[in-house]
């Protein structure tokens, strides 16, 4: 009886503990939602629930930010649904490297990717046909790329981009 009564136990803490996320289907949103998600349509039954919440999550902000965030966050779908899969995964290890930057290499690289912005076009296609420059063998910690990649944020065409996606609002 005992033994019984432990089991039932651990199976109830255990099942308590578990988080589900709700994965739901295109078709199972709200109109509103479809709306600002439209870029993302062709991708969304391939998504797992996490990165769909991610999503979700910035269309309930949405009506919330100004014009010219609404702009940018809808380019930056449009640009993230036309990668291949290869690039988008390089985009994310990219991301996450540069997340795990100490805060000095962080502002280090937001200089270089400020002068990267202040350039020409035909200079930024200039970079982008340039192959990238084989990165040393770090010391330790996260890579600095060399040079900013030739398009802005992880959500461009290729070539994948060497800076993180801005996020939707500002953190402070």
């Amino acid at each position: 009886m005992t033994k019984a009564v432990l089991l039932l136990a651990l199976v109830a803490s255990t099942a308590h503990g578990q988080i589900t996320l709700k994965s739901p289907a295109w078709n199972e949103l709200p109109e509103r939602d479809r709306q600002v998600l439209a870029p993302l349509q062709s991708d969304w039954g391939n998504m797992d629930a996490q990165r769909k919440q991610k999503w979700l999550g910035l269309a309930k902000r949405y009506p919330t930010l100004r014009p010219d965030e609404q702009q940018r966050i809808q380019t930056q779908m449009q640009e993230w649904s036309r990668l291949t899969p290869d690039q988008r995964n390089a985009a994310r290890e990219r991301y996450k490297s540069l997340k795990a930057l100490p805060p000095e290499k962080k502002s280090e690289v937001r200089e270089k990717w400020q002068e990267y912005q202040s350039l020409p076009p035909d200079k930024k296609r200039e970079l982008a046909a340039k192959p990238p420059p084989v990165p040393s063998k770090p010391s330790g910690g996260a890579r600095t790329p060399a040079r900013p990649s030739a398009t802005p944020g992880p959500v461009a065409p290729a070539p994948v981009p060497a800076a993180p996606v801005p996020a939707p609002a500002p953190a402070k």
